[in-house]
């Protein structure tokens, strides 16, 4: 049997929900630290590593993300069809997230009385930032959490989703200025385009955070998305094979003793071994596959849940913010993956023409 990722590719036997699920409780732990503490640096791998556990979940969000948009768009019947699929992903259980965050949690934890709450101009320039996302993220309710170790803001964890709008909208861009212009030669073409713009990206932060000490994080998610991009088109040339993990997991390892190597050998190896775990491992691991996929739920309802319960139980260590947390994220993920995403994704092949 052939053992290239294209072979493994093709269905829906695969791991991408486990490890979005973990990727997902990685960002609520390394948050817990954060927010119980008070300060970013508190979050761990972050003084040893120069990242942290929300950082590698992220990385895993993007490059999965960046692998998937592409086979979407690749396979979608047009432009319009891509696009309501992506809309209907990210929307409605945002928009969910973030009315409860401001009608709910709003009310209950502003120092404001009710009615000079609704009164505030900031309390809709949250809902309506937050529920378009292309003008930006809003983090901060009129006098809401402004007691808690991490003052004022509500959900820190959106910061992420523009980026992954812009993402969208440049794939789509690159891809269909490459069909435009070479429709005869477009395999050979986009892979180059997007070979380029990964070299380009990758340099450019490994200069930034390396020489600069700056976190670009724009250039860092462009890279990694456009890596994942880059992996689906050569997905027939990639082997999937167990000395393969073995040897960069062991390289990773290795260069974790030296940080001026380890971020390098990170960003260049992480994705072989994500696309490992997600395709090779089977038997009853892919049970998890059955449950549904939680973790974009986790990851809009985490952060306010976790301010909301240091907002009541002030002195709370990290490990019960960890447990109470997920176990309470847990649930509103069950029910907004079963009566919101999964719901609104029957709607998604609307503008596909019958024949």
């Amino acid at each position: 049997m052939s053992t290239f990722l294209s072979n493994y590719s093709t269905g829906r036997d695969n791991n991408f929900n486990l490890i979005r699920f973990i990727a997902a409780a990685l960002v609520l732990i390394s948050h817990s630290y954060a927010l119980v503490i008070g300060t970013p640096e508190a979050e761990p791998l972050r003084s040893t590593l120069g990242l942290t556990l929300g950082d590698i979940a992220v990385d895993i969000f993007f490059i999965s993300s960046g692998f998937l948009i592409t086979h979407s768009y690749l396979t979608k019947s047009d432009l319009k069809s891509f696009i309501w699929a992506r809309v209907l992903r990210i929307y409605p259980a945002l928009i969910l997230s973030t009315l409860i965050c401001a009608f709910i949690l709003g009310g209950l934890f502003t120092n404001f009385t009710l009615f000079d709450y609704f009164q505030q101009s900031q309390t809709f320039k949250f809902i309506i930032k937050n529920t378009v996302l292309i003008l930006g993220v809003e983090y901060q309710l009129p006098g809401v959490f402004t007691n808690t170790p991490y003052k004022h803001a509500v959900n820190g964890s959106l910061w992420t989703l523009p980026y992954e709008i812009k993402m969208y909208a440049l794939i789509s861009i690159t891809i269909s200025l490459v069909y435009f212009f070479k429709p005869q030669k477009n395999n050979l073409y986009l892979k180059i385009s997007l070979l380029l713009i990964c070299i380009l990206s990758f340099t450019f932060h490994m200069y930034n955070q390396l020489i600069e000490g700056q976190h670009l994080n724009f250039i860092r998610l462009l890279y990694l998305f456009f890596l994942g991009a880059l992996i689906y088109v050569f997905k027939e040339n990639i082997k999937m094979k167990w000395a393969i993990f073995n040897s960069l997991f062991a390289i990773l390892l290795l260069s974790s003793l030296y940080p001026i190597l380890f971020l390098p050998a990170y960003y260049i190896i992480l994705p072989y071994i994500l696309f490992f775990l997600v395709y090779i491992p089977k038997g009853k691991v892919l049970v998890f596959n059955k449950f549904g996929d939680y973790s974009y739920g986790i990851y809009i309802y985490a952060f306010p849940i976790q301010q909301s319960i240091i907002a009541l139980i002030p002195n709370i260590s990290v490990i019960n913010m960890i447990i109470i947390s997920f176990i309470f994220t847990l649930i509103l993920s069950i029910l907004s993956w079963k009566y919101v995403e999964k719901t609104s994704l029957k709607y998604k092949n609307i503008f596909i023409k019958k024949s």
